[in-house]
């Protein structure tokens, strides 16, 4: 069978995000300066930057059968994604995420999040025809741990790449995950959680974080030091590149955008120093508008290479 390039198990959901100078306190107003509705969660959000680095990506996920899951299928497929793996689950709305970010870039969630609209063992098993067939499988880990569990199993089983994004909320399955993985990115609490300990502070410890997750199955490893810089470790390589002076006004995003440089870049091969510069650059030119969405435009990703130097 003749798969996509790319298939993202994740998150769908409506993204409704507003930007103020100020969140108000208790019983407080605060005009919004700037609203964007859009096709988000992380699922969704890693989908469309594969789709605008030029990767033929699916996307398997779940939404309500209601009008917003007819409007975010609708902008997924003028995004370029194929949705035929997305399920419709009755009686259920899609899921909502409010992004509230103030004018130094802080952001606060609320999050209507239906169980429904997770994942479950059958729904993966169910596409396992079609994970089989990608020849990368993008794996987000906020989905329960049986869904994510199957999901790499179908992957991994049938030889491919599989990348994992963040931590699962049981920590007895990181072993068994970690052990099925070529790619792992996490942000820094999520390097604590899976280490057992704090986040890492700075390169330093950014670097040991990846390669003890690196000893425990992925070939890549790319850690966040938050506020600092990315650690990446691989076989008989490591490499840590700082944040590039970007303004930001919103950095819900810049993660997302990070793991679909990543994908991209494995799936053309590139040296894994190249693929680093490539991911920060991605992840740059995501946090300066507000919202998840990435805007990988050959021109964004460029204005960004240019500020990373060279390693």
């Amino acid at each position: 069978m003749t798969g996509l390039d790319a298939i993202v198990v994740g998150q769908v959901a409506r993204d409704l995000v507003l930007l103020v100078d100020e969140v108000p306190g208790p019983s407080g107003t605060a005009p919004v300066r700037c609203r964007r509705e859009l096709l988000g969660g992380k699922g969704a959000n890693q989908a469309v930057g594969l789709a605008q680095l030029g990767v033929r990506v699916g996307l398997l996920g779940v939404v309500g059968e209601d009008e917003v899951g007819d409007r975010l299928l609708g902008r997924a497929r003028s995004d370029g994604i194929d949705v035929a793996p997305v399920l419709r689950r009755p009686d259920t709305p899609s899921a909502l995420i409010v992004d509230v970010v103030d004018g130094r870039g802080r952001w606060r969630y609320l999050e209507d999040i239906p169980e429904a609209t997770l994942l479950t063992e059958a729904d993966v098993t169910g596409a396992a025809e079609v994970l089989r067939a990608a020849r990368a499988v993008v794996v987000q880990l906020q989905q329960p741990l049986p869904a994510v569990l199957a999901a790499t199993r179908h992957a991994r089983d049938a030889g491919r790449l599989v990348v994992l994004d963040g931590a699962p909320d049981d920590p007895d399955g990181s072993a068994e995950l970690l052990s099925r993985a070529d790619v792992l990115r996490a942000d820094a609490r999520e390097a604590g959680l899976l280490l057992g300990g704090d986040p890492p502070k700075d390169a330093d410890a950014g670097l040991r974080a990846g390669r003890d997750l690196a000893a425990r199955g992925p070939a890549l490893v790319a850690v966040e030091v938050a506020g600092e810089g990315n650690a990446f470790v691989w076989p008989g390589g490591e490499l840590f590149l700082p944040l590039s002076e970007t303004p930001t006004v919103d950095s819900t995003g810049a993660g997302d955008a990070f793991v679909a440089a990543v994908t991209a870049g494995l799936l053309r091969d590139d040296p894994y120093p190249r693929l680093a510069r490539y991911a920060v650059a991605a992840a740059g030119a995501t946090v300066g508008h507000p919202g998840g969405r990435p805007a990988l435009t050959p021109e964004a990703i460029e204005a960004q290479l240019a500020r990373i130097p060279e390693r």
